[in-house]
């Protein structure tokens, strides 16, 4: 088993930044992939950045490159760097993980996930 702790959200105004990070635990593997994913009321939870940690290769959605950074430090730290935030970054944000040989944008491929952490930015 992987447990995967998220913190880091809060308030902010637009145009600030946060940094968001996921702690793994348990379980851990030499190759997989960690997401980034989030969820407004109402809305179904769309993907924003992954890191492969075999490679380091990262992958973006459209509406947060550039402004969004996913990186990673040691085997079992994940971090999303959010700055120029928008209030339609406005959702909970969680972290996902799975030993897939690739990576995906759909969160229902990914095995493990943590419990969120709420990112609120006001205009």
């Amino acid at each position: 088993q992987v447990q995967l702790v998220e913190s880091g959200g809060g308030l902010v105004q637009a145009g600030g930044s946060l940094r968001l990070s996921c702690a793994a635990s348990g379980r851990t593997f030499s190759s997989y992939v960690m997401g980034w994913f989030r969820q407004a009321p109402g809305k179904e939870r769309e993907f924003v950045a992954a890191i492969s940690w075999s490679n380091g290769r990262t992958y973006y959605a459209d509406s947060v490159k550039g402004r969004f950074t996913i990186s990673r430090v040691n085997a079992k730290n994940t971090f999303l760097q959010m700055n120029s935030l928008k209030p339609e970054d406005t959702a909970v944000y969680y972290c996902e993980a799975d030993q897939m040989g690739g990576w995906s944008e759909r969160t229902a491929e990914y095995e493990y996930w943590g419990q969120g952490t709420q990112v609120t930015v006001s205009s």
